[in-house]
């Protein structure tokens, strides 16, 4: 019944059925989560109605977030990846949102899924004008490049201050990535996208003052 109701020309019907399929996957994943069943999930990112779509795409998140699951998504992820990104630019937000999410869980698991085209497509978003795609893209850019995964790094750098902080190079890298955007009247879009992901970053006041007062060392600017 399935495999007819997931083509059902209503929409609902569809929608309905991608979920299910989705909540099978996640339960019961030794008999649901293989290419015979995911190959629907993947077919379903390209249908016109965008409430599928979206349905597809919670669907697929609740996989991408139990570690356990990635292996077998590996194949799905290598297909249906290039889809997903551009789902990022979705003409309906929801499912923009919705895809960037995703795409943020993907490189959660595995940063080599992703290549640098596809992080960098989704790093413009920040600067997008509907709050909660700049947001979901800032969350993106922030597990990327502004997260630190090193906690042995970083007590070693503790007691550092200034460009030798903790926060130091992640503040220069942020100004670099605004300088190379090129979009320099927009600077309150940036900030704003990273605020809910990024506030221990945008807030260490003390260290952007010291980088400010120090003197530049031999070809920085």
């Amino acid at each position: 019944l399935f495999f007819f109701r997931v083509s059902d020309a209503i929409a609902e019907i569809r929608a309905v059925c991608i979920e299910e399929i989705g909540v099978w996957m996640k339960m019961y994943s030794d008999a649901f989560l293989n290419d015979s069943y995911l190959k629907y999930v993947g077919w379903t990112l390209h249908d016109r109605q965008g409430e599928v779509r979206l349905k597809c795409l919670k669907a697929l998140q609740s996989l991408y977030t139990n570690r356990e699951l990635f292996p077998k998504l590996e194949l799905f992820t290598n297909r249906f990846k290039d889809r997903i990104v551009s789902m990022t630019l979705d003409k309906e937000y929801d499912v923009a949102v919705e895809a960037i999410r995703l795409v943020t869980l993907i490189l959660h698991g595995s940063e080599e899924a992703l290549s640098n085209e596809d992080c960098e497509n989704v790093y413009h978003l920040v600067y997008s004008a509907h709050r909660p795609v700049a947001v979901a893209a800032g969350e993106f850019l922030h597990k990327k490049l502004f997260s630190r995964h090193d906690p042995q790094a970083e007590e070693a750098l503790a007691k550092r201050r200034g460009r030798n902080s903790p926060n130091g190079n992640l503040i220069r890298m942020l100004v670099l990535f605004f300088l190379e955007s090129e979009l320099h009247e927009h600077a309150a879009y940036l900030v704003d996208s990273l605020w809910e992901s990024s506030q221990e970053l945008l807030k260490d006041w003390e260290c952007m003052t010291e980088l400010l007062l120090e003197e530049p060392v031999q070809g920085e600017e």
